[in-house]
Formats: structure tokens, C-alpha cells, sequence
């Protein structure tokens, strides 16, 4: 049982700690305090949902089923390329750190389905979480720890993100720090989306 824990929590881990469109979305707004608790719990429960779905069967159903791998790839492209678009946008503005945490408080609804959309509609969630965590837990000798250790990896992560985003603040107090972020979020969609367009 503790094996299928173990090997759930650091493929987990391995996954989630690269910088991706859900990580920066609890950065951000972690850094603005707005509603970054709720967010994170989100990302956290959809986290433990994918993977439990795909240990239990839904990875071998969308590998048999070519139409809903293909809705998910080009719908995810098309995300990618949006999301990274606008992440180009604002790093050719001047925005600062004090820019972005003063910018208009908005609503817990509309925070949580930003969260929802970010972590739904970026096909590296199903691919990550449902297709390779999922298949892999699908072989444990017990499927339903590999899920708990999984999911703990999702909850110390995303509470460490949420909680110590205060750090990252004398680093991004530059807009040339911000910027920078900013273009890798770029690089990392576009990428993903080229990767997806191709495959």
C-alpha cells in the first residue's frame, strides 16, 4: 500500500511543479491575495478527480476513442495559443507587480471559473493527470492509494503555492521580472500547442 502511495505522490509531484498555465494562475493570484485559498482548493479537488478518473478507467477510454483524443487536442491547442496570447500581450506592457496586485478586485465566481477554465481547458491536465498518472495507477498493486499519493502531492503543492507566494514578491516587484514570467508562460503554450498541432 505505501509503495503505491510513494509512487503516486512523486509522479505527482514530478508533473505539476513545471511551470504551466494552472501554476502561474495560482501565482498570480496568490500574489494579488485575491480568493488564492479557494483557487488553490480547486485546483486541488479537480487534481484528485482526473486522477482518480483515470486510474479507474477513463485513460483506456479515451485511448480506444480517436474523436475525444482529437476534440482534446485541438481544443487544447487553440487555449494554448489564446492563453499565450494574451500572457504576450502583457509582456510587452509595462505592468509591474504592484500593477498586477492593484489591478480590479474581482468576484469569487468569476476568480474560481477563471481557475476552472485554466485548469479544464489545458489539455497538459488530461494528458498529466487522466492519460500518464492515471494509466500508470491503473497498474499499482493498490490503484486507490497511488490516487491518495497523488492527491497529496496536488495539496502540498498548490497550499505551498498559495501560501508562500509572499516570497516570490521582492523577485517580482520589477517589471523586467514580470515580463520575464510572462514570456515563459508564452514559451511554454506556444510550445505545447506547436507539440499538439503536430502530433
Amino acid at each position: 500500500m505505501w509503495q503505491s502511495y510513494v509512487n503516486g505522490l512523486l509522479m505527482a509531484f514530478g508533473l505539476i511543479m513545471a511551470i504551466g498555465t494552472q501554476n502561474t494562475f495560482v501565482l498570480t493570484q496568490s500574489l494579488r491575495r485575491e480568493h488564492h485559498l479557494p483557487v488553490a482548493a480547486l485546483c486541488i479537488v479537480c487534481d484528485a478527480i482526473l486522477v482518480a478518473a483515470g486510474v479507474f478507467g477513463l485513460a483506456a477510454i479515451l485511448i480506444q476513442n480517436p474523436l475525444l483524443l482529437a476534440i482534446a487536442r485541438w481544443g487544447g491547442a487553440a487555449f494554448l495559443l489564446w492563453y499565450g496570447a494574451l500572457a504576450l500581450r502583457r509582456a510587452f506592457s509595462k505592468q509591474s507587480l504592484k500593477e498586477v496586485v492593484q489591478l480590479k478586485a474581482r468576484s469569487l465566481r468569476t476568480v474560481l471559473l477563471s481557475a476552472l477554465a485554466v485548469t479544464l481547458l489545458n489539455p497538459h491536465v488530461y494528458l498529466d493527470t487522466v492519460l500518464l498518472i492515471g494509466s500508470l495507477g491503473a497498474q499499482q498493486t493498490e490503484p486507490g492509494a497511488y490516487v491518495a499519493g497523488a492527491a497529496s502531492a496536488s495539496f502540498i503543492w498548490f497550499t505551498t503555492l498559495a501560501l508562500g507566494a509572499s516570497w516570490l514578491a521582492p523577485w517580482l516587484k520589477r517589471p523586467a521580472t514580470w515580463r520575464l514570467l510572462d514570456f515563459l508562460v508564452v514559451v511554454m503554450t506556444f510550445s505545447v500547442a506547436y507539440q499538439l498541432i503536430n502530433s
